[in-house]
């Protein structure tokens, strides 16, 4: 699991930065819903080889 709270940005440098623009922010979360798709099916795919007898759709 992601920790994140171990940032270690003084918040002077937080408060200061200039907020992302809609395009990075997009493609942040689109990295990941990826990735967190990717962790998902392989999941899946683990459980479905344990259990043979699961339904599978």
């Amino acid at each position: 699991m992601i920790n994140n709270y171990s940032n270690t940005a003084q918040l002077k440098d937080l408060m200061t930065a200039p907020p992302m623009s809609a395009t990075q922010h997009a493609e942040i979360m689109r990295k990941r819903n990826e990735q967190r798709r990717k962790i998902e099916d392989a999941r899946e795919q683990r459980l479905a080889e344990k259990d043979p007898y699961r339904d599978r759709g």
